[in-house]
């Protein structure tokens, strides 16, 4: 985990073959929202792209690097303090030496708060 502590992992659902829903807990403790920003938390997008990623790199058990994201749209604002559970749907294909995912990430009660694809190289 690049950011220790950032989030933990509370279930992952196998969908089917290629799809997985795992839901995650931020830590609203955690120093990255000191600085963004203080007295009124906003989860930075790289953190959740970060996220994302690893949670990828679990599931293929292999090591990714990011090759290309792209239609990234954060929806709602990720305030830890009001929606700390995270639901992430992810479609993977993996691919000879590629992983390619789209995600949704949803709060609990089903609102998007962001959606994007993304192509990783493994190592």
């Amino acid at each position: 985990m690049l950011i220790k502590g950032f989030y933990t992992v509370l279930k992952t659902t196998v969908v089917d073959t290629n799809t997985i829903h795992v839901t995650i807990k931020l830590n609203k403790d955690h120093d990255v929202f000191n600085g963004h920003f203080p007295g009124n938390p906003i989860t930075p997008g790289v953190c959740m792209i970060q996220t994302i990623k690893e949670i990828t790199q679990d599931q293929v058990n292999s090591t990714l690097f990011l090759q290309t994201i792209s239609n990234i749209k954060f929806t709602a604002l990720i305030n830890p303090n009001i929606n700390a559970e995270l639901i992430l749907e992810l479609s993977i294909i993996e691919d000879n030496n590629t992983v390619k995912i789209k995600n949704i990430t949803k709060f609990t009660d089903g609102t998007i708060a962001l959606k994007c694809n993304g192509t990783f190289i493994k190592n």
